[in-house]
């Protein structure tokens, strides 16, 4: 037992260490030896763990994966949120959020969309897949504006909410949150009809 719970923590270990290096050199560029290094273990352990680079980078992505199923969760499923474009606008803080303070989600964004690297996860796809639930039942409830489709409107706030990084690098007087705030002010007025749900700003 006590073997298992160290191989547990220097697997956890590895895990978060690779998110690391992958999030600030990219898939081709992070090495065994880096990830090694800053797990503060030998080469050789992690060879013992994980089968490869890409086996580690394959384990920063579930994580990654597991990390958005719970906001999922948290935000309420599509069929039974009471207001489904408050639950999407909720999810997006939430995300917003968790990309701040979680290395390893968004090493699991970066290596999604790394060439270099052959992912087995989709995490924008994900996203992407429950915005649409949650936008195909506020059609259905007739929270959605005339004309709109939940498919486009989906990829519209999965696309400008994944933007939010590079924003505030040309906007550094904008926090992830303002940000937000102020865009789910431009777009929600065309997605919704006035009242059926707020941007968040309220809360700032």
């Amino acid at each position: 037992m006590v073997k298992q719970e160290r191989a547990a923590r220097t697997r956890e270990s590895l895990v978060l260490a690779a998110a690391e290096v992958f999030a600030a050199e990219g898939f081709a560029a992070a090495s065994i030896a880096a990830i090694s290094e800053r797990a503060g273990v030998t080469s050789g352990a992690v060879q013992f763990h994980f089968d490869g680079k890409p086996a580690l980078a394959h384990a920063v992505e579930a994580r990654a994966a597991r990390a958005l199923r719970r906001i999922a969760e948290a935000e309420g499923e599509p069929d039974r949120a009471g207001n489904p474009l408050r639950a999407l606008v909720d999810a997006t803080y939430a995300l917003q959020e968790l990309v701040a303070a979680d290395v390893v989600v968004r090493a699991g964004f970066a290596l999604g969309a790394d060439a270099a690297h052959q992912s087995q996860v989709d995490l924008r796809g994900q996203c992407r897949l429950w915005a649409e639930q949650l936008m195909t039942t506020a059609g259905r409830a007739g929270l959605l504006a005339e004309g709109v489709a939940p498919q486009d409107a989906a990829r519209v706030v999965v696309g400008f909410t994944a933007g939010l990084k590079g924003l505030g690098a040309v906007e550094p007087a904008w926090t992830p949150r303002q940000a937000l705030a102020r865009i789910w002010t431009v777009v929600l007025p065309g997605i919704a009809p006035h009242g059926t749900a707020t941007t968040g700003q309220e809360t700032d």
